[in-house]
């Protein structure tokens, strides 16, 4: 049986991520804190993460964040800058009891004045969370 962060459930959590096919994936908020093999799945599945200095237009950005990291609503926005129309923000935060928890609520509302809906939530390793969220509809 594969528990959480087995490999075989890393490329199922790829899969649920709609990353795989993706060309162009941005890594904001990266960290010594965040999962390796959630990553590293990433990467295989998509190659090269780019960094918030690239300019180009992504079809999704990974957005590691912790309670401490700062404005949630200006982290958000960051990540909205470069995607592509149809494009997704994943953010990961720390599950409910870990260090950097953030409040779902606050998840939420900061979506919402960042202009992003939240669309699912996923368990995506023994201490990430990662929250779906695409452009809004106006």
């Amino acid at each position: 049986m594969n528990g959480p962060g087995s490999p075989a459930d890393v490329a199922g959590i790829v899969q649920r991520l709609g990353l795989d096919g993706v060309e162009a994936v941005m890594e904001l908020g990266f960290d010594t804190d965040v999962d390796a093999t959630l990553r590293s799945a990433v990467v295989e599945a998509v190659g090269e993460l780019l960094d918030e200095d690239s300019d180009e237009i992504v079809d999704a950005v990974l957005l590691w964040c912790r309670d401490e990291d700062g404005d949630l609503v200006d982290l958000l926005l960051d990540a909205r800058d470069p995607l592509a129309d149809g494009g997704t923000v994943w953010l990961l935060s720390p599950k409910a009891g870990r260090a950097g928890h953030i409040n779902p609520a606050t998840v939420q509302e900061s979506a919402d004045l960042a202009g992003l809906k939240s669309t699912k939530t996923l368990n995506v390793s023994p201490d990430w969370l990662a929250s779906r969220m695409v452009v809004a509809k106006r």
